[in-house]
């Protein structure tokens, strides 16, 4: 097996772990602990992914800068509050009300994390 092949595979089963992390509910020194994974390891690999991702997209749209803007709306009196709205770096938009519960944004913003990035 060609070591490119391997990495990607490598990859490929790092994804679905972040991912099955983050559903788990666990603290991620728990989720090592069960599935007998060094947290050194998980950190890496978590970053590393990360920076794939950011590298990959802003090459695809040729942007320079961060992967995603924070963007005002409207000011126009009588819109709907959305307190903010996150423009993510595809282009999808996040509408967040004043008030929104930390660890509900934390979720959806880790669900929405492309899982090829």
């Amino acid at each position: 097996m060609s070591s490119g092949k391997r990495d990607a595979e490598k990859a490929h089963y790092w994804r679905r772990t972040l991912q099955e992390a983050v559903r788990s509910g666990l603290s991620i020194r728990e989720f090592c602990r069960r599935r007998r994974l060094r947290e050194s390891q998980f950190y890496w690999w978590r970053r590393y992914l990360k920076l794939d991702g950011r590298q990959r997209l802003l090459a695809r749209r040729g942007v320079p800068g961060s992967a995603a803007s924070f963007a005002l709306v409207s000011d126009e009196p009588g819109m709907i509050d959305a307190g903010m709205e996150l423009v993510l770096g595809d282009g999808r938009r996040l509408r967040i009300r004043p008030g929104v519960d930390e660890g509900t944004l934390r979720a959806v913003l880790a669900a929405l994390e492309p899982s090829g990035c």
